[in-house]
Parts: structure tokens; sequence; C-alpha cells
């Protein structure tokens, strides 16, 4: 019996002493690879916290990485233009809603959504709660999911340990977060959240990313 007890254990520890698995792009964004979107659309940010600007700091630095990511986005300035004139500057309104319309109008593939749960200057820096989310205009499903839990530091430190280095980089760290423009945070937050999306038809990295490395649904992160 004793000898049955040492195999067994033997054959288990490679796999309970193997590395935990890693999640790839295929295996987290399924739905976007089995759909191929190629042209997205950015509908405004809803915008759930007291700061009014958030919603127009966000919107203005959503296309950039999708765009660097190999997708077509729509112009944010032409869509804006018809999302007012069309009473459609909320995008509450169209969560739950059929999409075709927009896959009609706009010949869009999919829309990409984000809320905005949290964005305020936090100590030495911005801190921000922001979920997205890219919907078919074909099906209606959800090909991409992401919640960022992102802080921008803005502390600065000359490496003095000296009484008057600090007070020195306590001021330095007070003016950069008072001097520094939301729209930073947001393009720091948006590049973040879509690092690991697959590479959209535009893109040398398009369908040959599958195995790429992806991070989990809900992130919390501190960059500088």
């Amino acid at each position: 019996m004793k000898k049955w007890i040492y195999f067994l254990a033997v054959a288990l520890l490679p796999l309970s002493c193997g590395p935990a698995s890693q999640l790839t792009r295929i295996t987290q964004y399924s739905k976007m690879y089995e759909e191929k979107p190629v042209t997205l659309l950015v509908m405004p940010p809803i915008n759930n916290t007291t700061d009014v600007e958030a919603k127009e700091f966000l919107y203005t630095s959503i296309s950039r990485p999708l765009i660097e990511a190999g997708y077509y986005v729509i112009s944010p300035f032409l869509a804006m233009d018809i999302f007012r004139a069309e009473s459609a500057y909320d995008a509450e309104l169209f969560v739950e809603s059929s999409l075709v319309p927009f896959r009609t109008f706009f010949g869009a593939d999919a829309v990409v959504f984000s809320e905005i749960n949290s964005w305020t200057k936090k100590g030495f820096g911005i801190e921000t709660d922001i979920r997205y989310f890219i919907k078919s205009t074909h099906t209606g499903e959800i090909l991409f999911d992401k919640r960022c839990e992102l802080y921008l530091d803005l502390s600065v430190s000359t490496g003095s340990s000296s009484l008057l280095g600090q007070l020195i980089d306590l001021t330095a760290s007070a003016i950069n977060t008072a001097v520094t423009d939301h729209i930073v945070a947001a393009r720091k937050a948006n590049y973040y959240i879509f690092k690991d999306i697959p590479r959209g038809k535009y893109s040398p990295e398009y369908m040959q990313d599958q195995d790429a490395a992806a991070e989990s649904g809900h992130i919390s992160a501190t960059v500088r």
C-alpha cells in the first residue's frame, strides 16, 4: 500500500507543481475571433460620476488604441454630430437595445461602450474605474468586456532622503497633480485596457495572435 501511495504522489507531482495556466486571447476573447469585426463605432461614455467633463475626456481618446490595434474606427467627431442631431447622445439608452440601426446607418460591425464609475483626483494622482464592452451589431452579443481600476501616479521623487528633499518632492508632486490634464489619465486608461484586445484586420498580427497572453476581465493597476 505504501508503495502505491508513493508512486501516486510522484505521478501527481508535475501536475500540482506545474505553472498555472495562462489566459490567452483566444480563450478570453473567443467571440472576437469568431465574428471578426472590422468597423467599430465608439459611443459616448456612460458617466456615473459627478465629474461632468469625464465623459468628454474619455470619448475623445478611445479611438486611437483601437485604430492602432488594426480596426477601422468611425470618426468620433462625425459620429458625435450625428448622435446629437438624432438625440442619441446618451449611450445608456442603447445598451440593451438592438444595434442593427448602427450597422445600417454607420456600417459598424460592433459598438464600443464605456461606463465611468469613478474619476477622481486622489492623493498625488488620478483614480479611475471604467468598464469597457464591445457589442456585435449582428448578434447583439458582448465580444469584449473588461473593467479597469487604474490609478495614475503623478508623484515626483528625486530620491533624496533629506527633509528638504522630501519637502521638494511633496511640493513637486502637488504641482504635477494639479496641472496634469485628465485627458492624460483617459489616454493611459484606454491604452491599458485595450493592450490585449485581438488585433483587427488592418494589423499584421491579424488572426496570428490567438496564443498571445491576455488579462482577466477585471484588472487593477497603477501606472505612471
